[in-house]
Parts: C-alpha cells; sequence; structure tokens
C-alpha cells in the first residue's frame, strides 16, 4: 500500500525569491536555466561523511519505524523531511555544546536526507508485503533464511536507486513534474535555514513530539498504558443467536500517539469513511455472516483436525473450554471484501490516468531539441551508463535469489526485473503528477500477469510482484528526493550515490528487525497486518482458487470489485462531487484493519480538523511536524521493546542451553 495522501491540495511550487520558475523556460534552455540560477556549485560541501553516516543512522532508525508502521498500518511513511528537521535539530545542539564547529550545509543536509530516505523507506516494505505473505502461506518450517531475504531485500532497494537514473533527466529536468512531496521537502530546508522562528518552531514540535511518542510508546510497551479498552455490550450470534462480548469481536479503543498521529495526516474524508465503513462491517455484516449455516474447512492445510480452523456462520473463530466465542476474526472475512475494493480501486484510477502512462513510455528518452539556451550538464548528472553498469550485477543477483531460494527460472527472473523498469516509469510518473505512488496497483499487476505466466505458483507470483512493487516505490520516492536536491542546487550525481550508500545500511537495520519483530507466523499474525493480509488473498485466490474462501465472501468480492471500479469511475466523471462521496482507499481499508484502528484514525483526523478550524495558520505550522514526531517516537518505541524482549529470549535460551550442557 502506498503511503496516504491527505485531503489537503499539496501547495504549489513558489521559486524563492530572486529565482526564475524554469517551467516558465523552454524545454530546451532549462538545464541551462537550472544551471545558471540555481546550481551551487562545486564548492558548496555536499556528499560529506558526516551527512551519510548522520543519513545512514537516521535512516536506520527510519527503517526500524516504516517496518513496524507497514506491519501496524499497511504503509510507510515518508522520511526525508523527518530526517531533514531531526539532523537540523541535532547538529543545531551539537553546536550549542561545542561539540562541532560548524553544522552541516543545507546541501549536505539534502544529501543526508537521500541517504536516510534510500535507508529508510526502500528497503522494508517488501519484507511486509510478498515476504510476509510466503511465511503465512509456507508457515514457519518453510520460511525463507536470513541469507537469501538480504540478498532479495538488498537487489530490490538498489534495482529502484538505478532504475530512477535515466527518470530523473526526464521527468524533472525536462517535463518539470511537480513531485509535490520533493517540493515540500525543499522548502522545509530553505525554511530551516533561514532561521526563521516558525523554523524553530516546527523543528522543536517534532522533537517535542517524538519524545511524547516514545515515552507513550514505552508506557503501552509496559502495560502502563493497556493495550486495549474494550467497549461494553454483546452481539447476537449465530442461528440460536446466543450473545458474544463485542471484545470477542474485536471491538475496542486502542489508546494510540501512533493511530491517532496517522489520522492526522490522512484527513478527515478517508477517516470518516473509515469509521462509518468499519461500524457496516461490525454491527451489521457480522452479525449477517454469523447468522449463516457454519462453513467447512476445506483449505490444503487441514489435512487433520489440529490444522482445521472453526467457524461460526462462515466466519472464523476461537472457541474456549465450554465452547463459547472468544475471538471472532472478523477481518479474515471482511479482508476479502476490502482487498477486492483496494485493488479494483488502484486498478481502475491506474486505467484512468492512461495519458500518465502513455506520455510515462513515450516521452522517456526523448531530449529537448537544441536551442540557444542548451548546456551540458554531463559533468554533474548521473551518466545513463551507471544504469547499466548496475542493472547487470543486480539482474544476476535477483536471478540468482530467485533461482536458489524460490525455484523461480532464471527466464522469470529477468522478465520481472524487465516489468519493473516498465512499472517504475509509471508509477515515477504518477507520483511527479499527483503525489501518490502506486505500489498496490503495480503489485497487483505483476501478481495478474505472472498468474498467466506460472498459474498456481504462489511463490512465483509473490515473489515477483514483491520485486516490481518495491523497484516502483523505491524509485518514484527517490526521485522525490531528487527534485528536492534540484530545486535547491545540488549536485544530483553526489545526491546519487547518498541514495546507493543508503541501501546498505537500510538493508543492516531491517533485516534483523524483520526476524526480530516476526520471529514466527504468529506473531507475524498477531499484529494483523493489513498490508501483508491483502497480498496473501490475492496470491490465495489466484493460485489455489476461490473454493478456499467461503461463500459469502466471495459475493463480497463480487460486490466490492463494483464498488471499487465504480467509484474512480464517478470521481472521474463528476470531480466536484469528490468531497461528497466515499474515499475508495478508506473504504477498502477499513475492512482490512481492525475496528480499533479506523476509531484511532477518525479521532486523529478530528482534532486536526478542529485544530484547522479554531487556528488555521498554527494548524498549517504544526499538524505535520507533530503527527510525524507521534509517529515515530511509539513506532520506534514499541519496535525496540520487542527486539529487546526477542534478544533477551534469545539469551535466556542460550544460557539455559549452556547451563544444562556445563552441568
Amino acid at each position: 500500500m502506498s503511503t496516504p495522501v491527505p485531503d489537503s491540495e499539496q501547495p504549489a511550487f513558489e521559486p524563492p525569491e530572486g529565482l526564475p520558475d524554469l517551467a516558465t523556460f523552454p524545454p530546451a534552455e532549462r538545464e541551462a536555466a537550472w544551471r545558471k540560477y540555481y546550481y551551487q556549485g562545486k564548492d558548496v560541501p555536499q556528499l560529506t561523511s558526516r551527512a551519510v553516516m548522520m543519513g545512514g543512522l537516521i535512516g536506520m532508525l527510519m527503517a526500524f519505524s516504516n517496518l513496524y508502521t507497514t506491519l501496524k498500518l499497511g504503509w510507510a511513511f515518508g522520511v526525508a523531511i523527518t530526517a531533514s528537521v531531526l539532523s537540523y535539530s541535532i547538529w543545531s545542539s551539537f553546536m550549542s555544546l561545542g561539540l562541532v564547529k560548524n553544522r552541516m550545509t543545507m546541501l549536505e543536509n539534502n544529501c543526508m536526507a537521500s541517504t536516510a530516505s534510500a535507508a529508510g523507506y526502500s528497503t522494508g516494505g517488501t519484507l511486509a508485503t510478498a515476504a510476509g505473505a510466503m511465511l503465512l502461506i509456507t508457515g514457519d518450517n518453510e520460511r525463507l533464511g536470513w541469507v537469501a531475504t538480504t540478498g532479495w531485500v538488498f537487489f530490490v532497494a538498489l534495482l529502484g536507486v538505478f532504475l530512477a537514473i535515466p527518470m530523473k533527466r526526464q521527468m524533472i529536468n525536462v517535463d518539470q513534474l511537480p513531485f509535490p512531496s520533493g517540493i515540500a521537502a525543499a522548502a522545509t530546508l530553505r525554511s530551516l535555514y533561514a532561521e526563521g522562528e516558525e523554523a524553530v518552531k516546527k523543528a522543536r514540535a517534532l522533537i517535542d513530539a517524538l519524545v511524547v511518542g516514545g515515552l507513550w510508546g514505552v508506557l503501552r510497551s509496559f502495560a502502563v498504558i493497556p493495550d486495549t479498552i474494550p467497549f461494553g455490550g454483546s452481539l447476537a450470534i449465530g442461528p440460536t443467536s446466543k450473545l458474544a462480548t463485542l471484545s470477542a469481536c474485536g471491538v475496542a479503543f486502542e489508546p494510540s500517539m501512533l493511530m491517532t498521529a496517522a489520522g492526522m495526516i490522512m484527513g478527515m474524508r478517508v477517516c470518516l469513511t473509515m469509521l462509518l465503513a468499519a461500524i457496516l462491517n461490525w454491527f451489521v455484516l457480522t452479525p449477517l455472516v454469523l447468522h449463516m449455516p457454519n462453513w467447512v474447512d476445506i483449505s490444503p492445510a487441514c489435512v487433520d483436525l489440529h490444522n482445521c480452523k472453526t467457524f461460526m456462520g462462515e466466519m472464523e473463530v476461537s472457541l474456549g473450554a465450554d465452547g463459547e466465542p472468544i475471538s471472532i476474526k472478523v477481518t479474515r472475512w471482511s479482508l476479502w471484501l476490502g482487498t477486492s475494493i483496494l485493488v479494483t480501486s488502484g486498478l481502475t484510477s491506474f486505467g484512468l490516468g492512461w495519458r500518465t502512462i502513455v506520455s510515462a513510455f513515450t516521452s522517456f528518452g526523448k531530449k529537448a531539441e537544441a536551442g540557444e539556451g542548451t548546456v551540458d550538464n554531463s559533468d554533474i548528472e548521473v551518466p545513463n551508463m551507471w544504469m547499466v553498469y548496475g542493472l547487470v550485477p543486480i539482474t544476476i543477483g535477483l536471478v540468482a535469489v530467485c533461482w536458489f531460494s524460490f525455484k523461480i527460472s532464471p527466464l522469470l527472473g529477468v522478465f520481472s526485473v524487465a516489468m519493473s523498469f516498465a512499472l517504475s516509469l509509471v508509477a515515477a510518473r504518477a507520483t511527479g503528477e499527483t503525489d501518490t505512488t502506486p505500489i498496490g496497483a503495480m503489485g497487483k499487476v505483476t501478481q495478474l500477469t505472472y498468474a498467466i505466466l506460472s498459474p498456481g505458483n504462489v511463490t512465483v507470483n509473490l515473489m515477483t510482484a514483491g520485486i516490481t512493487a518495491g523497484a516502483a516505490g523505491s524509485s518514484a520516492d527517490l526521485l522525490t528526493d531528487l527534485k528536492s536536491g534540484y530545486l535547491l542546487g545540488a549536485n544530483p550525481r553526489q545526491q546519487f550515490i547518498a541514495q546507493f550508500v543508503g541501501v546498505f545500511f537500510g538493508t543492516l537495520a531491517v533485516i534483523p528487525a524483520w526476524y526480530l519483530l516476526v520471529p514466527n507466523q504468529a506473531a507475524l499474525q498477531a499484529f494483523n497486518p493489513p498490508a501483508t493480509n491483502m497480498w496473501f488473498a490475492v496470491a490465495q485466490a489466484l493460485s489455489i482458487g476461490l473454493k478456499v474462501i467461503p461463500t459469502s465472501a466471495r459475493y463480497a468480492i463480487v460486490i466490492g470489485a463494483l464498488v471499487g471500479t465504480a467509484l474512480p469511475l464517478i470521481e472521474k466523471a463528476y470531480p466536484k462531487a469528490r468531497s461528497f462521496l466515499p474515499s475508495s482507499m478508506g473504504l477498502g481499508l477499513a475492512f482490512v484493519v481492525t475496528f480499533q484502528n479506523s476509531l484511532s484514525f477518525f479521532i486523529g483526523a478530528l482534532i486536526a480538523s478542529r485544530w484547522e478550524a479554531r487556528n488555521k495558520q498554527s494548524a498549517d505550522t504544526y499538524i505535520v511536524p507533530v503527527a510525524s514526531g507521534l509517529i515515530a517516537g511509539e513506532s520506534l518505541a514499541a519496535a525496540g521493546f520487542a527486539v529487546a524482549v526477542a534478544l533477551l529470549d534469545i539469551l535466556h535460551d542460550k544460557l539455559y542451553f549452556a547451563y544444562h550442557l556445563m552441568f
């Protein structure tokens, strides 16, 4: 799933005082104008060891944080702005304490943000989606080993970095695509280095929120603050209308800063849609499905009674000693409805953007005609041959991992790299034009393609889709960073090197974090990971068939497909009605995540909405840094606690084994 986009429109680019808007120049003159007016030259420090180390360390923390949020929420958050504010604050503190003589320059901080983005955003997404879905299907005994996982994650992230090389000059230099988040990151850095009062306030707000979020996460980890607060009341379930507590159905409130802050960023339209859909799911659809005749588990895993699932109606349940339902797994049924909405709406929106798709291919490699104002920037741009030099070992590495670890034929492995290039073009242009990266659609296009090329092979279906989605998302995110550097006058070649190095830092952090946060299948299921569950559902349906899905869920898939297709079409036909229509992302997501997630998101959106109504200027200044700090703080604390517990368990087992060897 891609990062959610807030309802508020991104501000248009406004050039700094004294600098022209490059989009007003003829295409043939834009590179010369950028070199003349924007480029800061070779004398300003950019790619320094301290910038790379700071970016790598912050990126490792953000990789840790984003892995946790992807498992918990289903998406990762952008790294660049948070990393920039953190780095600026840290170096300012170092200067105040006399530990350093000067702080990083603005372009050093930009290089730092590029390293942090490559480390924090490009490495973990494939783990919580394709690799997680594989773990749900294969179980612990056939789990992918850490060597193969490391190679797969590393090469996919590098693939995204190198695929961005030729796209940068076309989409940023020539086409002048906005990449709104890149504009926002550049504006943030400019405001920080302008040393205005607002910049100081934003930095302080983010740091304070990070501390508060971290403390809240620690208190929740030690159960000082409860994990959930269950609602009172009951639902009538089953043909005999026996009562089940709302708590058993999963209706509760989760006192999470992380969830609430995510809602502050997502906006009211998405979050209100989620709350209303959650109420529909738990209080209308769940009782209806529970009153149906009991479904019989016919999945391939049900070879004996121990592996068979228990159903009440057509919904999976866990029963207590007296046969009472202690856990009704609502989302195991409703994820089929939610996934259908998300997949079809994503593919429909993808198809409606056919002009973007066509222009992505027709404009690629097309150079602006030479004119009076042209200039040769080959001394600072990344040569296209670097992509060739990089893709050869990357392709060999990916093909080797696919063959030796997944038994995917070399031909299909090479095809997955080629498909990654094509879909990365589309994803990057969509991000440049709309600030939305259709990662979900990219993955599903690949899954559907490989369902035809290798029918019934769930491993091929998942891991090749993971390559395509991971590379496409990585390329789009890194191009957003390159847009920031372009506006700030950075050296693109040095920025590329910073991104390349960031992959090493991210891989080093995210692989051990993955095995410590998710030591086994049960730990993954405990997260109820939305993105993982969706990838699992699509792969299962494509490879095994609909026979393992309850009948009511099959009808839900059809209804979800109709709704998911209709909403983007209506929005396209009647754009003025958009604010009155439910959000397709919010609608689909509500059936995949838990009730408490939807409730917390809505509370966050309500806080942001009331804040904006009372004081719009204050809200514009503080909402994003406060929300970003809370998200980073709680996720780091919660993930850190989980890793610490896992390490203590490992240490305990080692000491216990050593003790018995000695005595």
